[in-house]
């Protein structure tokens, strides 16, 4: 966080993160709705857009979850990260095309925000074809990164992993070694 920043959250009685829980009154600076309820809509919002994208939706999943232009993605399958400058026309549509015939559910785990940033800590719960493979349950441990440009949230960062269930110690090094499982 920017040092000037700071003294603006500060003054709020906010300080550099709150929780959603802990946080619900209006912002004095009369600059939208106030951070517990910004966050109850991400919240909202961040389910019915990946509940578009597990249907195969792309365009919903757009419509209802727009990227920041330095928008980085941390695949639940490993590997570089994908930037935002990478996701041209074609690769949403192949992204897309990726998922179908899916159901979603999102459990919060724990949120935080400032005046212009929010993060959700979500699992999310998918029974969905994915990569033309059967359906199967894919559950997700998810970190969901927004940030406010003007009045507008944006995603600037989606961290997931399909660890849910948890692994071994020697899973873990295993897959630290690039080794399947």
């Amino acid at each position: 966080m920017s040092a000037t920043r700071r003294p603006i959250l500060d003054a709020h009685g906010i300080g550099p993160a709150f929780s959603q829980i802990a946080t619900s009154a209006s912002l004095e600076d009369g600059e939208g709705c106030g951070p517990g309820e910004a966050i109850a809509e991400l919240i909202r919002q961040s389910a019915e857009a990946n509940a578009a994208l597990m249907r195969g939706d792309i365009d919903g999943y757009r419509a209802l979850n727009p990227h920041t232009d330095d928008y980085v993605l941390m695949s639940p399958f490993g590997g570089t990260p994908t930037r935002g400058s990478q996701m041209t026309d074609e690769r949403w549509e192949a992204v897309g095309r990726f998922f179908s015939n899916g159901t979603f559910e999102q459990e919060v785990v724990e949120t935080y925000g400032s005046v212009d940033m929010a993060v959700l800590v979500i699992i999310e719960r998918c029974r969905v074809e994915v990569g033309g493979l059967p359906s199967q349950d894919w559950p997700l441990r998810v970190t969901l990164v927004y940030r406010r440009e003007g009045v507008e949230w944006r995603l600037a960062h989606r961290h997931a992993d399909p660890l849910v269930n948890g692994v071994s110690l020697e899973q873990a090094a295993a897959l630290a070694r690039g080794e399947g499982s």
